[in-house]
C-alpha cells in the first residue's frame, strides 16, 4: 500500500510555515531560522506588539542574540515583563512595581509589629486578671448559717460582709 501525499502526518514541503507574531506584525517573510519565532508564536501578536512598541524589533533581536541560547527563554520573558510594565508606567516601569511592593511590605511589617504589641498587652492584661482571680477568695452565694466561721452579725475575720438573705429587712424606708 502506497502512502498518500494527502496524509496530514506526512511531512509536506508544500505546507506553508506559519509566520511568528513579529513577522506578522512587521509584514515580512518568516523563514525557518527566524530568531523571534520560538518566543513569539503567530497567535500571540499583542505580546510582541508591546515589546516592539517599547524596545523595537531590531533591539529585541540584538538583546536575544546577546544571551546564550539556554537562557534566551528567560530573557524574552523578562523583556516581555519590562515592556508590559513600561506600557503601564512609562516613567518607572518594573521599578515602579518593585517600589510599590516594597512599600506594601514595609506597611505590613509596621502593622504586624503593632498587632504583636497589642497581643503582648492583651496577654499581660489577661495574666494580671488571672492573678487577681487566683488571689480573690470565691464568694459563695449561700447563707452564712452554712459557715460556722461567720458570726451572728455575718462578718468574716477579714471584714468581708456576708448577710443572710432571710434576715434582710423587706420593708425599707429608702426614698429614691
Amino acid at each position: 500500500m502506497e502512502k498518500s501525499n494527502m496524509d496530514p502526518r506526512a511531512p509536506s514541503r508544500a505546507r506553508a510555515h506559519q509566520p511568528c507574531a513579529a513577522c506578522k506584525m512587521l509584514r515580512r517573510r518568516c523563514d525557518g531560522d527566524c530568531i523571534l519565532a520560538p518566543y513569539f508564536p503567530g497567535h500571540d501578536v499583542q505580546k510582541f506588539a508591546g515589546v516592539h512598541k517599547v524596545f523595537g524589533a531590531s533591539n529585541v533581536i540584538k538583546m536575544i542574540q546577546m544571551v546564550e541560547e539556554s537562557k534566551r527563554e528567560d530573557a524574552v520573558k523578562a523583556i516581555i515583563y519590562e515592556a508590559t510594565a513600561r506600557l503601564r508606567d512609562p516613567v518607572y516601569g518594573s521599578a515602579g512595581a518593585i517600589f510599590h511592593l516594597q512599600k506594601m511590605i514595609q506597611e505590613l511589617k509596621t502593622e504586624l509589629d503593632l498587632i504583636r504589641t497589642q497581643t503582648r498587652v492583651l496577654q499581660e492584661q489577661r495574666n494580671q486578671l488571672l492573678g487577681i482571680l487566683k488571689n480573690v477568695h470565691p464568694i459563695d452565694p449561700v447563707s452564712p448559717m452554712d459557715f460556722p466561721a461567720l458570726g451572728a452579725a455575718g462578718f468574716l475575720s477579714n471584714d468581708i460582709l456576708y448577710y443572710d438573705p432571710s434576715t434582710f429587712p423587706l420593708d425599707c424606708d429608702w426614698t429614691l
